[in-house]
């Protein structure tokens, strides 16, 4: 799969401004400072599609992205940064909870995880909601150009072991050096037309 178009459609702040589209769904959750709008903007090509900032925790907002007229890309409010009040961290919790249990255009999620580190409770929880609403989903792995390749299997395992999930279904990415780039869009591509089992 190769995006050659991408587009913001609308920065919802509420359900009532959510697209009225068919358009299947991806949504990218992650920490705030995990690297989301880089790896948007690698993805579909483009330099300043998705905002990059130098403040985590930016994005307070459903940001929707047309991509290829194809799908959808769901940019969903960056969890874990400390700016926050509580009562903006409730309003965000029911968002997405609002989002996750009826959107029905939703087809998958992208687990961003910064690859340097463990995956904290807030990565683990994440993964734990997806298992719950069955939402197929795909780890990335950011930042690998940060990681010593001598460090970049060990630290893969660990993100596994935390999200109880298999080594192979990590997907290491930089968006400084695009590695992991044709991998993420393979994965992604993968959750809108799953393997169908193989019949005895």
């Amino acid at each position: 799969m190769e995006i050659r178009e991408a587009e913001l459609v609308v920065s919802a702040p509420s359900k009532a401004h959510w697209p009225e589209s068919e358009l299947p769904e991806i949504v990218l959750a992650g920490r705030s400072n995990v690297g989301k709008s880089s790896l948007i903007n690698t993805l579909c090509g483009r330099k300043a599609l998705a905002y990059v900032g130098n403040t985590p925790g930016k994005t307070r907002l459903l940001n929707f992205f047309d991509i290829d007229h194809h799908f959808m890309f769901v940019d969903v409010p960056g969890y874990g940064f400390a700016n926050a009040s509580k009562q903006m961290l409730i309003q965000f919790g029911e968002m997405m909870e609002d989002y996750f249990s009826s959107r029905s255009q939703l087809k998958g999620l992208i687990l961003l995880v910064d690859m340097r580190h463990a995956p904290t409770e807030d990565d683990i929880t994440m993964a734990d909601y997806a298992r719950y609403y069955e939402i197929p989903f795909v780890v990335a792995a950011t930042k690998l150009d940060k990681v010593p390749r001598s460090q970049q299997s060990k630290q893969i395992n660990v993100i596994a072991k935390a999200l109880a999930c298999a080594p192979e279904a990590i997907i290491p990415f930089s968006s400084i050096t695009k590695q992991g780039r044709e991998e993420l869009l393979e994965a992604i591509d993968a959750l809108f037309n799953p393997e169908e089992p193989e019949s005895e």
